[in-house]
C-alpha cells in the first residue's frame, strides 16, 4: 500500500496526467468558489435579516449594540466559513474525481498494465448516479460530523477517520467498477474491508492539507487503480 501511494503520487505529477490534473484543479477551485460565495451570501442575508428584526422589535433603541453584535456575528461567520470549507473539500474532490475517473484510469492501465484486459467506462446514467451518490454521501457525513469540532481534538480525529472510510471505499469502488459490476465491486470492497480502509489513510491525509488537497481526485484515482490491481492479483485474477 505504501509503495502504491508513492507510485501514485509520482504519476499524478507526471506529464502524462498533467493535463487532466490541471483540469481537475480548475474545476475543484471553481466549485469551491461558487460554494463559498453562496454560503457567504446566505450568512450575510441571515445576519442582516436578524438585525432588522431586532431593530424593529426594539424600536431602534439599541441600534449601537445591535450593530456591534452584527459585526461579531460577521466575524464568527467568516471563521465558520473557513471551517466549513474544510468539510466541503472532500465532497467537492469526490465529485471532480467521478468526472475524470475513466480518463485517469485508462492512462494508468495502458502504461502500467499493458498486458491486462482494458477497463470499461461505466454507462453514462450509472456514472452520473455514482457521481451524485458519491458527492452526496461524503457531503452529508462530513456535515453531520461538523459539530464534533466543538469537542477539542475529537473533531479532527472524527474528520480524518470518517474520510478514511468514505474516500477509501468510494475511490476503490470507482476503480473496481471499470472491471466489475457495481454489485461485484462492492462485494470485493467488503471482502477486503481492512485493506481498503488502510488504503484510505493516505487519501484522507492528503485531503486534510490545504492546497495539496486539490490534487486528491487524481492521486486517489491512480492510487486505487494500483490497489485494485494488487488485490485482483492476490485473488488470482488478471
Amino acid at each position: 500500500m505504501i509503495d502504491a501511494a508513492f507510485r501514485a503520487l509520482r504519476q499524478t505529477l507526471s506529464p502524462a496526467l498533467r493535463g487532466v490534473l490541471w483540469k481537475s484543479i480548475g474545476l475543484a477551485v471553481g466549485l469551491l468558489v461558487v460554494g463559498g460565495v453562496l454560503l457567504q451570501r446566505g450568512l450575510v442575508w441571515f445576519a442582516d435579516r436578524g438585525a432588522d428584526q431586532l431593530l424593529a422589535a426594539t424600536g431602534g433603541d439599541y441600534s449601537g449594540a445591535i450593530g456591534i453584535a452584527e459585526s461579531v456575528v460577521a466575524i464568527m461567520a467568516g471563521l465558520g466559513l473557513f471551517v466549513a470549507f474544510m468539510f466541503l473539500v472532500p465532497s467537492v474532490t469526490a465529485l471532480v474525481a467521478s468526472l475524470f475517473t475513466d480518463d485517469v484510469a485508462e492512462i494508468v492501465e495502458r502504461r502500467d498494465y499493458p498486458h491486462h484486459p482494458p477497463g470499461r467506462a461505466l454507462p453514462v446514467w450509472i456514472a452520473i448516479w455514482e457521481a451524485v451518490k458519491f458527492f452526496g454521501v461524503v457531503l452529508l457525513v462530513n456535515v453531520a460530523a461538523l459539530p464534533t469540532l466543538l469537542i477539542a481534538g475529537i473533531g479532527v480525529a472524527v474528520f480524518f477517520l470518517v474520510n478514511t472510510h468514505l474516500l477509501g471505499r468510494e475511490y476503490f469502488e470507482m476503480a473496481a467498477m471499470r472491471f466489475r459490476s457495481p454489485e461485484e465491486a462492492r462485494a470485493m470492497r467488503r471482502a477486503h474491508a481492512g485493506r481498503v480502509f488502510a488504503a484510505g489513510l493516505p487519501i484522507a491525509a492528503l485531503v486534510s492539507v490545504p492546497i495539496l488537497n486539490l490534487i486528491t481526485p487524481i492521486f486517489a484515482t491512480v492510487y486505487m487503480v494500483h490497489v485494485h490491481k494488487t488485490l485482483s492479483a492476490e485473488r488470482g485474477e488478471t
